[in-house]
């Protein structure tokens, strides 16, 4: 199979990562918050220095920040995701798959040799790969839960 195949010999660069948004450690939360909003993004990069020290996601926001009504002026340390799963660029694509899958992560920080980002990959971008791959039984799946209560026309 030709998917098989592709996932295990592709790497992670032919996904096109997105390139890497980051903030320093004493970023401030509100101050991240706003940097996301600004790029539209889900996903920011926590480095020190060049190196990548975590990981901030909507997900952080909601859980670690608003749901525990923790203030905005917080450092972004104090609430990130320490030492997150990462990925090569030139890793299989099923590798990090896999790691996605495991952890229940929506993105993953792709690095290089020196633990340096290079960009993020996301869960969009690993569905675009697959779509190219079954691109029919994609665009041809019948709609779920619209179907009409009574038969239209003549």
């Amino acid at each position: 199979m030709e998917l098989a195949r592709n996932l295990r010999k592709d790497s992670v660069s032919r996904l096109l990562p997105s390139e890497p948004l980051s903030v320093e450690r004493t970023s401030t939360v509100g101050d991240t918050v706003e940097l996301m909003r600004r790029e539209n993004v889900g996903c920011v990069l926590v480095c020190d220095d060049g190196q990548l020290v975590g990981l901030f996601t909507e997900r952080d926001l909601m859980r670690r920040v608003l749901a525990v009504g923790k203030p905005l002026s917080l450092p972004i340390e104090d609430v990130m995701t320490q030492n997150p799963v990462t990925v090569g660029p030139r890793e299989a694509i099923r590798l990090a798959v896999r790691r996605m899958e495991a952890g229940g992560h929506r993105h993953l920080p792709v690095i290089d040799e020196g633990n340096r980002p290079v960009g993020i990959l996301s869960v969009k971008r690993v569905v675009r790969f697959l779509v190219e791959h079954y691109p029919s039984a994609v665009y041809n799946q019948p709609p779920q839960g619209q179907v009409p209560s009574t038969a239209e026309g003549a």
